[in-house]
């Protein structure tokens, strides 16, 4: 079931308070983050919607707890997927399908890239599969939206800080509408 932007507010405000272990932000701030930092750095709208949804496959699963914890990749840059495809294009899709991949990439390309990662972060890049090698390296590297992949996962690691200022859910919101599928299809009509 394709979920609309509606919807999508509705999951950050009722789920975004919750938190990972040992991670310092909630979902929502840390989408907010993520968006805020992509929009300071100059990103286009379709990065910026990826920012903020990222990570919302998280949140429609509705897992309790952390998944890392119990030894579960929750596989969440594809569990949101099918939500999202009727709202978005593959310049929103491909990015959030990409970031964990991003994250094994820039492990293999930059050794000390993994030791900055927070606790959670590396116990999901253990469960999902570790650093790349020299060949999946490549591949990946050649794959449509992997640069826009790299960038969302740099401001991913960053969009951790407890307390930092952002614009809002809905000025992002209003952002993710400019590119959403249906705005376009209803001006159509």
């Amino acid at each position: 079931m394709a979920l609309t932007l509606q919807d999508i507010e509705q999951i950050f405000l009722e789920r975004g308070h919750r938190s990972y272990h040992g991670e310092s932000v909630s979902h929502l701030r840390h989408a907010l983050q993520t968006a805020a930092l992509a929009e300071r750095n100059g990103a286009g709208p379709h990065l910026i919607t990826a920012c903020l949804l990222h990570d919302l496959g998280h949140l429609i699963a509705d897992r309790p707890g952390t998944p890392t914890l119990r030894g579960i990749d929750d596989k969440h840059q594809y569990f949101v997927l099918p939500f999202l495809r009727g709202l978005f294009s593959p310049a929103v899709l491909d990015p959030i399908r990409l970031h964990v991949e991003a994250k094994r990439y820039l492990c293999y390309m930059e050794p000390q890239y993994e030791a900055s990662l927070s606790e959670d972060s590396k116990r999901s890049l253990a469960l999902q599969g570790g650093s790349f090698d020299a060949g999946q390296a490549v591949d990946f590297a050649s794959m449509p939206g992997a640069p826009d992949a790299i960038r969302l996962r740099r401001w991913d690691d960053m969009a951790k800080v407890p307390g930092l200022a952002t614009p809002s859910l809905d000025h992002f919101l209003e952002i993710a509408e400019s590119v959403s599928g249906r705005v376009k299809l209803a001006a159509v009509w």
